[in-house]
């Protein structure tokens, strides 16, 4: 128990220690408009990367719609917040979007999350495109294919750093809860899962939600942060590049998705000014960690406080 209080104190400090850093060098120039909307970017890629490696990582379902529940969150934003510009009605919109997206996924989850491996694949990629296709022909509501345009910036990167904390923790408590067991359990073997008496498709459908309901709040923090949305911004390449970055860092750790996902950001920004080779450098990054690190960055490993205070006793004891 006093160990427990030992970590839980020792994150929350890391994680105020981390946000008055950020907050001293913005307040000092040091990180700049510019860096500050890097770091924005980089926070949600995180938000998506943890919410896609839950449904692909630790439950073992293919996933290809992650952008589609982006696109709900980002357009519940757009519209309620073009037309209500308070914090009060941001929140709210991303409450709806949410809830929204968690709603469609229970309703797409409960046929199509029986299927596996490619043919799952391609029915969430057709989930992704048939709710990009309904926000094109959604008439005045949506605009259609011009878009919204003229959002206001309600997002900051204090909000997006809150959520980037309140994601990580959501998603770590629901894998250590008996429902996160049961999917690892679900990952790792479902006909012996199931032979246990774990309903692996109801299992499978939970994770699937909380995925869909982390994409959705990642795209409304997005259409706060650039300030419009475009359905071309919400197509099948959006999944695919969070897919790599839970792929790059190692499918089944939060912290490799987390590390993955600066690392990619801050790369690209140090490609942005060679455009021509940048896709080149990117790609071929991408190729050496499959080669030398087939598991991504890390694998399955986590970063873990309370196996630093046990290694510490440990040798204490010795």
């Amino acid at each position: 128990m006093k160990e427990n209080l030992k970590v839980n104190i020792l994150w929350l400090l890391l994680l105020l220690a981390g946000y008055g850093l950020i907050s001293v060098l913005v307040s000092v120039g040091v990180l700049n408009l510019f860096y500050v909307q890097i770091l924005q970017q980089i926070g949600i890629n995180i938000i998506l990367a943890v919410g896609l490696n839950l449904i692909v990582g630790f439950s073992g379902q293919f996933s290809l719609g992650h952008a589609g529940f982006m696109a709900i969150g980002a357009y519940a934003a757009a519209i309620i917040g073009s037309k209500s510009p308070t914090y009060g009605a941001f929140f709210g919109a991303m409450l709806v979007g949410a809830l929204l997206s968690g709603a469609v996924a229970l309703l797409v989850g409960i046929p199509t999350l029986r299927l596996k491996g490619d043919y799952l694949a391609v029915a969430t990629l057709g989930v992704s495109e048939i709710i990009r296709i309904f926000i094109i022909n959604g008439g005045s509501l949506t605009n259609g294919a011009a878009g919204i345009l003229g959002i206001p910036n309600f997002t900051t990167w204090q909000m997006v750093y809150f959520f980037v904390v309140i994601t990580t923790i959501a998603t770590l408590n629901f894998l250590r809860s008996p429902i996160g067991r049961s999917t690892l359990s679900v990952r790792e073997d479902e006909i012996a899962a199931e032979s246990v008496g774990v309903n692996t498709t109801k299992i499978k459908i939970i994770a699937f939600v909380f995925g869909a309901i982390t994409a959705s709040i990642a795209g409304s923090l997005q259409a706060g942060f650039i300030g419009s949305v475009v359905p071309k911004d919400y197509t099948f390449i959006n999944s695919i590049n969070v897919l790599i970055i839970v792929v790059f860092g190692g499918l089944g750790s939060i912290t490799g998705a987390i590390v993955s996902a600066i690392v990619l950001g801050i790369l690209n920004m140090l490609l942005q000014d060679v455009a021509s080779v940048r896709m080149i450098i990117y790609a071929l990054a991408l190729v050496l960690v499959m080669i030398f690190r087939p598991g991504g960055l890390l694998g399955t490993w986590e970063l873990s406080l309370s196996r630093f205070f046990k290694k510490s006793k440990k040798e204490e004891q010795n």
